[in-house]
């Protein structure tokens, strides 16, 4: 028997475990002290009516005989299916039922994609960024290179023709940074890919929060991409699935043999999900469902302008936060990411995510979510405009 030994060339400790630690820490020394958390992403907001009342019906469902139902398919109800490729039609991108594979998250699939390709392929991902895509790579041995993504390019790296790369990583709206690609943005890397036959795995988790009708929601929107790119999504932001579990991957035909592969590792080493979150998936599309979850959305939205709004008035130089849940922040006086977490966790008792837990290029930045509650957004905002000003 040998060890993965690959493992040996992960940090000791995901990012998170490591900002939990010191949190469970500091809050055992201090236990009259209220911690506010703005660091992991997790919404605070519950699932909205349709998909409670969608859930409630399927699990009815589930127990009177006539519609009972056990194994699903692996690559999901085609209802659900259906609902997605119509939403994928109003953004004028046109899919088949069989190019959409429901998942149990968007993080799940983008380690899981990578049984599709070699270990000998080459991965480039920005720096900073969503540590998963690095973890998975090294799990699997794969050579990463980074390309910089910093305050030069408003981060948002355009293609380095002098960097020969199989196996791309692109997020927008971006985690960490909140930036956005534009088209234009976006057809440089499908051009690129295209011109080294490599692959883009796309996340799209966050691209419910784009409200500018010029940027691009998804990836296939850019002419070529549906030859070059696998888009991941999820339920999770958009709908409040943290704890749901659920999303969706996109393996278009135009692939080859990709959407074949990922349909055949389905169907070998997943069982679906849940027939009940599939149902409550379905209903976020419905028209009342949609009014609910924008309903929501605004709500996140709002807490962004008010943490963009305050940093503003400090002097405080940021990005992201307009079309994401994610404001990623300059540390003043230039602290390095960890000492300005231990100092807002110290003095004020807000938590955020240090930058350098996201790579070289985030050391110096630190991260703030939009996904607090109001009344904690607003209180952690008040207490930061106490400590700097």
């Amino acid at each position: 028997m040998k060890l993965n030994e690959n493992y040996s060339n992960l940090k000791e400790s995901y990012l998170f475990s490591t900002i939990a630690k010191k949190v469970n820490e500091f809050s055992a020394a201090h236990p009259d002290k209220k911690i506010i958390r703005l660091g992991i992403g997790d919404v605070t907001l519950p699932l909205c009516k349709a998909v409670v009342n969608a859930m409630k019906s399927a699990v009815e469902e589930m127990g009177v005989q006539s519609t009972f139902r056990g194994y699903g398919p692996e690559q999901g109800y085609d209802f659900l299916k259906n609902a997605i490729k119509n939403y994928y039609a109003e953004k004028n991108v046109s899919l088949a039922p069989d190019e959409i594979f429901i998942s149990d998250g968007a993080k799940s699939d983008l380690g899981n994609i990578l049984d599709l390709f070699d270990k000998d392929n080459t991965v480039l991902v920005p720096d900073p960024v969503y540590p998963v895509y690095v973890d998975t790579n090294i799990m699997a041995g794969r050579k990463i290179i980074y390309i910089n993504a910093n305050e030069e390019n408003d981060f948002l790296p355009a293609p380095d023709e002098s960097i020969k790369a199989d196996i791309i990583y692109i997020c927008s709206p971006n985690n960490p940074t909140g930036a956005v690609y534009t088209k234009e943005g976006l057809k440089k890397w499908v051009d690129y890919a295209l011109n080294n036959n490599a692959i883009i795995l796309f996340d799209a988790a966050y691209e419910a929060f784009i409200t500018d009708a010029t940027l691009p929601h998804s990836i296939y929107e850019i002419e070529g991409a549906k030859n070059c790119a696998i888009e991941f999504c999820s339920f999770s932001k958009t709908a409040g699935f943290t704890g749901t579990r659920c999303g969706y991957t996109v393996v278009p035909h135009a692939l080859g043999r990709l959407n074949k592969m990922w349909l055949r590792r389905q169907t070998t080493k997943f069982n679906g999900v849940p027939y009940i979150v599939q149902r409550g998936a379905e209903a976020v599309f419905t028209e009342e469902g949609r009014k609910e979850i924008q309903t929501n959305l605004n709500y996140y939205r709002e807490n962004a302008k008010i943490i963009a709004d305050t940093l503003t008035e400090c002097g405080i130089k940021f990005f992201g936060g307009k079309f994401s849940p994610y404001i990623w922040l300059k540390c003043p006086n230039n602290m390095s990411s960890w000492d300005f977490f231990d100092y807002l966790l110290t003095n004020i008792q807000v938590v955020g995510t240090p930058g350098e837990g996201f790579g070289k290029n985030g050391e110096g930045f630190f991260r703030l979510t939009s996904f607090g509650s109001r009344e904690n957004t607003i209180e952690a905002m008040k207490r930061l405009k106490s400590l700097i000003k």
